[in-house]
This record gives structure tokens, C-alpha cells and sequence, in this order.
């Protein structure tokens, strides 16, 4: 059987927590390099990756020995836990499923504002992202930093309960990449169940893999990255993901 192909770009955060998934259950893939945005031979707006996705997002993934592909992130991870019996981190329990499909629904439009508001204004210019825009999303991440802060992880030790499972990684590669130590955008003192929920997160298996090009790209704070930055961020990342996963098929 062939490795799955990966569509993405290591900084992407939905890329990120497909990425982690995989190096998490040790399973081999192939990273094909596409640029979100643009229309170049590599492009997320290329025909040729249309024709496979036509929403022209990152990620996707392609099965090679059956030519199946599908895209979005949090229903790749389903998939991927489904066809793989991963019920670690998605049990056939209805309501342990429940809680975590909840999450993943309820992130689309409040924790993944973290990029919106804090890191895509930095690193995508060429997005002319409104001010205002900006303010709502953050103000939008505060609230629902609030609520998993006051609720999720007030009693348990992951978002859904005692065990880690897809929630987690889909939000972690949103919050997290906000921390000191990669972005430092956001001040996360407000929050102790939330600063330690990250700090148990750094600790699972493929973090530091996945997270090279935030490490390497350090902190925005004060200055946005060149695009010179942000291109050897990105190779870095995929140097490392390379050799990693040269291990797996070894």
C-alpha cells in the first residue's frame, strides 16, 4: 500500500493537526507542498489542485492506490481515526463521539479566530485584513478561551475528558501556536486550566516535530516575518518532517 499524499504547507494550522495526528499514530504519509492562495504550479489555486479540491483549502489528502481524496481537516482526522480503528482519540461511544464532534464543530468559528485575528494580519499581508475584523476576531478567541478555560478544561484533564483525542489536537494547533516561545501574540496569564491543558499538550508525541516552523519562525510580536522568514520557516519544517518520517518507514 502506498503512503497517503498530505496537500499542504507546514505553517498552516489545519494542516499542522493532520500532520500531528499521523507522526502521533506513527503512520507514514508523503508531504506534497501547496501554497494557499496561489495560482502558481504549486498553488492551493492551481487547476490541477481545483480539480481535487475544488474550495482551493488546505489540507487534503489523496489515497493513491484508490484515488480517493477529501479535504478539511477535521473531517480528514475522522476519517483517517475511522479507517484506522484509532479510538484512542475517537471512541465508538456515542456520547464520548459526541463531545468531541461537538468541539470540532464549535471550533470553526471561535477558536480558529486565533489565526484570523492574531497571526494572519502579521504573515498575510496581501489579506488587507479589516482592522475591525481583527478586533472581532480576537474579541471572538477571548470568549471562547473563556469558555473552555471556565467549562472544557475545568474539570478534566483534555477538552473532552481524561484522554486526549482529536479535540485537542485541533485546537491546540490554533491556541498553541499563539504562546510564548513560537508567535507570543496573546497574553494567556488570565487563563491557568488553559496554560496548563498547553503545557500537558507539549508533552505529547510529535509536538516538536510539527511545530519547527513556529519555533523557527520565533516571535511576531513586535515585527511581521519577512516572506524570506517565513519560506525558510517552512523548509526547515519539512526537512525535519522528511527525516521523521524516514524513521516510520524504516
Amino acid at each position: 500500500m502506498q503512503p497517503l499524499l498530505l496537500y499542504g504547507v507546514p505553517f498552516s494550522q489545519p494542516v499542522r493537526a493532520v500532520m500531528w495526528l499521523m507522526l502521533y499514530k506513527r503512520t507514514p504519509f508523503e508531504m506534497i507542498l501547496i501554497n494557499p492562495g496561489s495560482k502558481g504550479e504549486t498553488g492551493s489555486r492551481n487547476p490541477a489542485y481545483l480539480a481535487k479540491n475544488p474550495g482551493g483549502t488546505i489540507p487534503t489528502i489523496e489515497e493513491p492506490d484508490s484515488g480517493f481524496v477529501l479535504s478539511e481537516a477535521h473531517a480528514i482526522m475522522c476519517y483517517l481515526s475511522n479507517t484506522h480503528g484509532w479510538e484512542d482519540v475517537y471512541p465508538t461511544d456515542h456520547r464520548l463521539r459526541a463531545r468531541i464532534d461537538w468541539y470540532l464543530h464549535y471550533h470553526h468559528r471561535n477558536v480558529r479566530d486565533a489565526s484570523v485575528g492574531l497571526v494572519a494580519p502579521k504573515i498575510r499581508k496581501d489579506l488587507n485584513i479589516p482592522e475591525v475584523i481583527q478586533q472581532a476576531a480576537h474579541a471572538t478567541l477571548t470568549k471562547a478561551l473563556q469558555a473552555l478555560e471556565s467549562s472544557w478544561l475545568a474539570e478534566s484533564r483534555y477538552l473532552t475528558g481524561e484522554h486526549l483525542t482529536l479535540a485537542d489536537f485541533a485546537a491546540y494547533v490554533e491556541i498553541g501556536q499563539l504562546q510564548p516561545g513560537f508567535t507570543n501574540v496573546y497574553d494567556f496569564e488570565p487563563f491557568p486550566n488553559v496554560r496548563r491543558w498547553l503545557d500537558e499538550m507539549k508533552q505529547v508525541d510529535g509536538h516538536d516535530d510539527v511545530h519547527v516552523v513556529l519555533a523557527e519562525l520565533g516571535d511576531i510580536s513586535g515585527e511581521p516575518p519577512t516572506m524570506e522568514a517565513i519560506r525558510n520557516a517552512n523548509k526547515k519544517a519539512l526537512r525535519v518532517l522528511k527525516a521523521k518520517l524516514g524513521e516510520l518507514t524504516q
